[in-house]
């Protein structure tokens, strides 16, 4: 393990490449609160506390949190300071991230979108005498939830609207709707019905629940238990609910006036679908965070634990870590390029959309598309790296005190929330196989059509990269092109594959691309150096995932091909080499290292008996022939 002042300094470096210039100002006060006794984890007989007490705890943290911040307002329109929030807390109690993601982000954020001059009394609210929960997914719409059937009719006669569930497949099935933690009230996706007028789906602000049950024509039931998470996943309907005119959230997408006529600056139904559920783009950065926040943690106990697990080192060898195994340390530092790649992703997709989010409308679209993108891409890789760093950890990975097992289960719930990821990819890719990859990229090669480049330069790796994206695409258009006749969809799931892979092959090149910044960003030194060898084994890994196809098309040579696999080896040796010093530039609390016993040189001591013999002294056994 390598250690010293050099280190320290390489590693604070490359904290400053993880978390941004002003990592400070943006993440320490998520840092130091984690490190508070709130946040610890709980101290407490082994199994451990249960679904319940989870969830009971995750409120208390919430209002502990609350308390804490300058202003809940202020954190709900700051996108920036969200993603930071779930960074931070996801790894310490998914199930808090889920609860403060759905209040601030999802509520409070869209009534702050919603209310221009601000007039709505939000006091409750940010008091936290009520949380704000979430409710547009149906049981018969999720990704489609623009269809969804809930309706909101207007009532003249009392100026306001009737919520109604019409039937079974309209009830929603959203997380924190159940009377836990206290008072609730929801924004409810509704079908906005106007003198018999369909206007498409708008978000009201109903009350839910008071401290002790349902509210009158509200129905409550808890779903089963969902794997890994306490969280409150309820079927909720209405029978109708009255609201006043006041609950409707409107804007230039629409909204009924004193006069009860319906008037919107937005054509389409659609369009005024997704400017009410605007906050869902926020959410998805959100998403990409938690994940690279959890898989962060999770690859920094791996390394910690490897680093102090001793195995028979074989004949007259004394014990050996098992981090000195190649087959041990191969994933940890292929999982190390991935996590700084992730990293790296999402602060480049979060400096975009915040440049782009009152921009014009393409750089808007341009910017939500890459969101959109970066949630799929990140959350799916996050999956990979946690499962594989639980792997390394064995045993000991399985049990919820290391710290482990939830945020395994909680990645398959980023995968799934504010769209799931193979929808919003699908969705990437219909839009990018028409116009991916511009022709200003054909001439790279040399005359003769040979590569011409290094394999050492990462900008040369990015064009390799660029090229595995354009082939995909290109091989897209060209299915749907011999595709039969059929219909759009039929041409489609023709091209649809190479599609998806070219969207996938997108995301790995903005994130290579956002590694070659980050090493044009630093001097010349150890700490460029490090950065340098895991954005190469980054790009080769991708590279050498899609080498037929670049050989194939003339982007590689065979001699180029052939090396890959040594180019890698050599480079897995030198990340491995570091992985202590790369693992301490996560900048993760001491005290949250503490709570997770395998983090730990003495982690075995979490499972000592003191009642043991080893304490109390060993009873004498008489021996057989005293008997």
């Amino acid at each position: 393990m390598v250690t010293g002042a050099g280190t320290e300094r390489v590693a604070d470096r490359l904290t400053a490449v993880l978390l941004g210039a002003d990592a400070r100002r943006e993440h320490g006060f998520w840092q130091r609160i984690i490190a508070t006794e709130p946040f610890r984890r709980p101290t407490v007989p082994l199994p451990g506390p249960t679904p319940d007490e989870r969830l009971a705890l995750a409120h208390a943290r919430l209002r502990t949190l609350n308390n804490a911040l300058d202003s809940g307002a202020r954190l709900a329109a700051d996108p920036r300071a969200l993603a930071a929030l779930h960074e931070w807390l996801a790894p310490v109690d998914p199930t808090l991230a889920t609860v403060a993601g759905i209040h601030y982000n999802l509520f409070l954020g869209s009534l702050l979108d919603h209310d221009a001059d601000r007039s709505r009394d939000l006091s409750d609210f940010l008091a936290m005498r009520r949380i704000g929960t979430f409710l547009c997914t149906e049981v018969a719409h999720g990704n489609d939830a623009a269809a969804v059937e809930t309706t909101a009719t207007y009532d003249r006669a009392r100026d306001g609207f009737v919520l109604h569930t019409p039937h079974l497949g309209a009830q929603k099935f959203m997380p924190n709707t159940s009377r836990a933690g206290g008072p609730k009230s929801g924004l409810v996706a509704a079908r906005l019905l106007v003198e018999g007028a369909d206007h498409g789906v708008f978000l009201l602000l109903v009350p839910l629940t008071d401290s002790s049950q349902a509210l009158p024509g509200v129905r409550i039931r808890r779903l089963p238990a969902r794997l890994g998470s306490p969280v409150d996943h309820c079927l909720t309907s209405f029978d109708q609910v009255f609201v006043g005119r006041e609950a409707l959230l409107g804007g230039q997408q629409g909204r009924v006036g004193d006069d009860g006529v319906f008037r919107s600056g937005t054509a389409g139904r659609r369009r005024r679908f997704l400017a009410s559920i605007g906050r869902v783009t926020t959410g998805r950065i959100c998403m990409s965070a938690s994940a690279v926040g959890s898989a962060r943690a999770t690859l920094a106990i791996a390394v910690r634990y490897s680093g102090h697990r001793y195995v028979s080192g074989g004949r007259a060898l004394p014990p050996l870590p098992v981090m000195a195994h190649r087959s041990h340390h191969g994933p940890l530092a292929g999982a190390m390029a991935t996590v700084f790649a992730m990293s790296l992703l999402h602060r480049r997709v979060l400096d975009r959309w915040e440049a782009a989010v009152r921009g014009p409308a393409a750089e808007r679209a341009a910017a939500g598309q890459l969101v959109d993108i970066a949630k799929g891409w990140i959350t799916w890789q996050a999956r990979s790296v946690i499962v594989e760093c639980r792997e390394r950890c064995g045993a000991q990975g399985l049990l919820e005190n290391n710290g482990m097992t939830e945020l395994v289960t909680a990645v398959e719930g980023a995968i799934t929330a504010e769209g799931d990821n193979l929808a919003i990819h699908a969705k990437a890719a219909a839009e990018m196989v028409i116009s991916a990859m511009p022709e200003a990229l054909d001439g790279w090669g040399t005359a003769s059509g040979r590569p011409d480049g290094d394999l050492n330069d990462l900008r040369y790796l990015g064009r390799l990269l660029a090229q595995v994206e354009r082939i995909q695409f290109a091989r897209s258009r060209a299915r749907m092109a011999r595709a039969p006749h059929g219909g759009p969809l039929k041409r489609w799931n023709t091209g649809s594959g190479p599609a998806l892979r070219g969207v996938e092959a997108h995301a790995y090149r903005q994130a290579a691309d956002a590694y070659a910044d980050a090493v044009e960003g630093l001097p010349e030194g150890p700490a460029r150096e490090r950065l340098t060898e895991l954005a190469r084994l980054f790009a080769l890994r991708w590279v050498e995932r899609n080498s037929g196809d670049l050989l194939v098309a003339g982007h590689l040579t065979a001699d180029q091909v052939e090396g890959l696999t040594e180019a890698t080896e050599q480079l897995v040796a030198a990340v491995a080499a570091h992985l202590p010093e790369l693992a301490g530039s996560f900048a993760l609390p001491a005290e949250l290292l503490a709570d997770w016993p395998i983090a730990g040189a003495r982690y075995a001591e979490a499972y000592d008996d003191p009642e043991a013999s080893w304490h109390t002294g060993e009873r004498q056994v008489p021996a057989v022939g005293d008997r």
